[in-house]
């Protein structure tokens, strides 16, 4: 973590706009953004010395919804403990993620408390020592399961043995667990009373999502008339085979009133189905990275406690070694989707990254929805593009630069 007592100071950064590619200037104090404009070459604020190509790309912070582990810390690790926490929140502003949701997937109801409590406990730690909401990038908690479809493929690598019914008050204990910063709950509308259950969580603020799900067409539309707003990871957590028509993926595609996140990290779907998305969602379609701990790490086999012996490939496919064609998780940040996105033609660089930044703070009524506008968040991504790979080169949180990259 970044020491000493949290003051962001007037910070000037130059660079290209990242949905324009104008040469730009953006002033911060106070923690936000108070200019941005443009500035042409025969300006005084342009060094002639400097070529328009060889200047970095400023961009909003990114908002990652769906984040379990990165950098060898599993956030849902039985033993997880603060400094991990701690650790791990340097690891996001290292890939520029400047908000994210640590994910927690099915568990006992003991370990689902202890990672909820030690996750609220470590944002309350760095809350006392800088200044509350400031210094940390996480904005909320995302649960995913226990509340999903039991049957395999849906289920995913979620264990059996505790997926199980939507349980208002088990829900309400981990809500307190957690110091009320739950913010996203992934379920499958599949099981009965999840209407009433949907309902009770969108009253109070929480986005309820559909994932992990075998429900049919009906109960896709209750979830949604109920007051669920995103589908998780569209696409993926499905049974291998389906029906022609009707299934799950299209209903979902079709509900208006779902936004959708995709991984689109060029292994977990294919560009079609990304086209598609892109298409029928529009500005509501989301990226998210579903990293788990062996993200960032170096090519190789490691051993995993629910995986077993699992490859990570040069490219950053993580597989089953034993079964190459099996997926065992995603293990690239959110710059990886943006690249594949743009790499794979589906849009461009600014609306790739507006789905893995503006787009998720619209979704969560997040300040920095407003991007690069002044009055909004100093929360800011310096990247360079070098042979279509994005590398991160500071990023900054409130005004406060996190994270710079050694020249």
């Amino acid at each position: 973590m970044v020491t000493g007592s949290f003051q962001s100071s007037n910070i000037t950064l130059r660079g290209r706009h990242y949905r324009t590619g104008e040469i730009i200037v953006l002033d911060m104090a106070g923690g936000m953004i108070t200019h941005c404009r443009r500035i042409a070459a025969a300006s005084g604020l342009y060094k002639e010395a400097e070529k328009e190509e060889e200047l970095p790309w400023i961009a909003p912070g990114l908002v990652d919804l769906q984040i379990n582990g990165y950098g060898g810390i599993d956030m849902n690790a039985p033993d997880l403990a603060e400094a991990d926490v701690i650790a791990f929140m340097d690891r996001m502003w290292g890939e520029g993620v400047t908000t994210f949701y640590p994910t927690i997937i099915t568990g006992s109801d003991e370990s689902m408390t202890h990672t909820l409590a030690t996750i609220h406990q470590a944002c309350r730690r760095v809350e006392q020592e800088y200044v509350a909401d400031a210094a940390h990038g996480v904005a909320g908690m995302h649960v995913e399961g226990p509340f999903i479809s039991p049957e395999d493929g849906p289920r995913g690598a979620h264990n059996r043995a505790h997926v199980r019914a939507p349980d208002a008050e088990q829900f309400a204990a981990w809500q307190q667990a957690a110091g009320g910063r739950i913010r996203i709950v992934t379920l499958s509308p599949e099981w009965p009373g999840s209407g009433d259950f949907i309902a009770r969580c969108a009253e109070s603020g929480l986005v309820v999502a559909v994932g992990h799900t075998a429900a049919t067409s009906p109960q896709i539309e209750q979830a949604a008339s109920s007051g669920a707003c995103l589908s998780t990871h569209l696409g993926n957590g499905a049974h291998p085979v389906l029906p022609r028509h009707p299934h799950y993926i299209w209903d979902q595609l079709a509900e208006d009133r779902l936004w959708a996140s995709v991984i689109a990290d060029g292994f977990h779907l294919p560009d079609a189905f990304l086209k598609v998305a892109r298409k029928v969602k529009g500005d509501r379609l989301i990226l998210v990275s579903d990293a788990v701990s062996l993200g960032g790490m170096q090519p190789g086999i490691y051993d995993t406690p629910v995986g077993g012996n699992v490859t990570l490939t040069e490219q950053g496919r993580l597989h089953l070694t034993d079964q190459p064609a099996l997926l065992a998780g995603s293990a690239l940040p959110l710059t990886s989707g943006i690249a594949h996105m743009v790499s794979a033609g589906i849009c461009s660089l600014g609306e790739a990254w507006d789905m893995a930044s503006t787009a998720p703070s619209r979704l969560m009524k997040l300040q920095t929805r407003e991007g690069l506008r002044p009055g909004s968040p100093a929360d800011i991504a310096v990247f360079t593009m070098q042979d279509g790979k994005i590398r991160i080169q500071e990023t900054y949180k409130r005004g406060k630069r996190m994270f710079c990259r050694p020249a």
